[in-house]
């Protein structure tokens, strides 16, 4: 997952990680646990379509953001 991108989408939008929990629907305890991978906690893929959708997301971006490994 590409942590840095899906937060640079956040802030462009305006969402804090309390925001965006509340729109697809989980906690936000459940949010950082997601967004940090965390205990190998991922996005389900409604979740993800949600977030696609509020974001306006490519497919590519989709990709990018949830398929691929984030190098540091």
């Amino acid at each position: 997952m590409n942590k840095r991108m899906l937060e640079s989408k956040m802030k462009l939008f305006g969402d804090t990680q309390m925001i965006l929990a509340n729109a697809i629907g989980i906690s936000t305890s459940r949010f950082s646990a997601k967004i940090n991978k965390y205990d190998g906690a991922e996005f389900t893929q409604s979740e993800i379509n949600a977030i696609k959708d509020r974001y306006k997301l490519s497919a590519k971006e989709v990709d990018t953001i949830f398929f691929t490994t984030q190098v540091s």
